[in-house]
């Protein structure tokens, strides 16, 4: 398979989502070495979670693929971390010699260019490539405007739409301290 049979499926996952009304027209295929590891579907009307978007279903999906050790939150007390640390890349500008793998090694395919909060999942997955069939005008124009996010971002944060400040950082560098200080933290 290549790239359009790839993002033919991103779009048909995006089709299903309209006509079964779970959320909107996003569909996204995860691959690995040329083959489709999993999919994912927009599914916000379905589940009532705003994190349901294509991208971030099937990130979660990939994730359980490629680590199915991984404990529940249940299971979880006293457990170390299960995804395997890898090198960073040559050339990476990274602080760190390592840090977990997540999805590299995964390329994604999209209906529609990704969100800020699906590009930052992307990001953080370590994903090697995303490639989107509709852009950010077109998304807008169907009524999902994701572009004024990026814009917003660009702001001071006393200039943006939601109001957002620091406060007590005091508190906040206790926990930053517990993990510097942990001998055994997994960078991730």
């Amino acid at each position: 398979m290549g790239h359009k049979e790839f993002m033919a499926e991103a779009a048909r996952l995006a089709a299903e989502s309209v006509e079964n009304g779970w959320g909107g027209p996003f569909g996204t295929v995860i691959t690995m070495n040329g083959d489709i590891l999993c999919r994912g579907q927009n599914r916000v009307l379905l589940t009532g979670d705003p994190t349901a978007h294509g991208e971030i279903e099937a990130i979660r999906k990939a994730i359980q693929i490629l680590n199915p050790n991984a404990p529940s939150i249940s299971e979880a007390k006293n457990n170390q971390a299960t995804l395997e640390l890898v090198p960073r890349p040559e050339g990476s500008p990274d602080p760190l010699p390592e840090r977990a793998r997540m999805l590299r090694g995964c390329t994604l395919y999209t209906s529609g260019a990704p969100c800020p909060m699906c590009m930052s999942a992307i990001y953080w997955s370590r994903i090697d490539a995303v490639f989107f069939g509709a852009d950010l005008e077109a998304t807008r124009k169907i009524g999902f405007d994701d572009l004024f996010q990026y814009e917003d971002f660009q702001k001071p944060l006393d200039q943006r739409r939601i109001r957002i400040e620091q406060i007590h950082p005091e508190l906040g560098e206790e926990a930053y301290d517990a993990w510097t200080n942990k001998p055994d933290n997994h960078p991730y």
